[in-house]
């Protein structure tokens, strides 16, 4: 079920709150995640596929623009967090997407209170949003991952055949 008819690109996770609270009481299963979403690459598309499957309402949390420099370092990120917003709440899996500004999703999660977080595979099940996610008697759950598919490996091979930061 997607959302459509409440937009998908907002600046909070209380916004999105508020937003999705009809479907919520209506029973639906949401299922949240977060990233950075830099350069969507294919590796994005399974995780958040998968991600979209395990409920009704898929909503995502995109980084902020300091976050993923504290996270990523210096020349990163590639696209301002609006762009990044966009691009991710585009996508025909995500319902809702917002940017979140903390270092880490827990402020969020216990804000919307997903029935299941979802991680992508390059994480372990003991994350740090497992305790507030399964307070409120959701789960954390694991997707697969493809491998070699990340952004870091994109911006390292895009650099190494010349395109420094001016071409890209």
């Amino acid at each position: 079920m997607k959302i459509s008819t409440i937009g998908r690109v907002f600046q909070t996770a209380g916004e999105v709150r508020d937003a999705i609270a009809p479907l919520r009481s209506q029973g639906k299963t949401l299922v949240s995640t977060n990233g950075c979403f830099d350069i969507v690459h294919a590796g994005h598309v399974q995780y958040l596929r998968e991600a979209a499957t395990l409920g009704d309402i898929l909503v995502v949390g995109v980084n902020c623009d300091e976050v993923v420099r504290k996270l990523k370092g210096q020349g990163r990120p590639l696209q301002t967090e609006q762009d990044r917003l966009s691009v991710v709440a585009s996508l025909a899996m995500v319902d809702a997407a917002f940017i979140f500004r903390e270092d880490d999703p827990r402020a969020f999660l216990e804000m919307l209170r997903p029935d299941i977080h979802v991680k992508g595979g390059d994480y372990i099940a003991n994350v740090v949003e497992k305790s507030v996610v399964e307070k409120y008697g959701g789960e954390i759950r694991i997707v697969s991952f493809l491998q070699g598919r990340s952004t870091t490996s994109l911006v390292r091979q895009i650099r190494a055949q010349g395109g420094g930061a001016g071409a890209m």
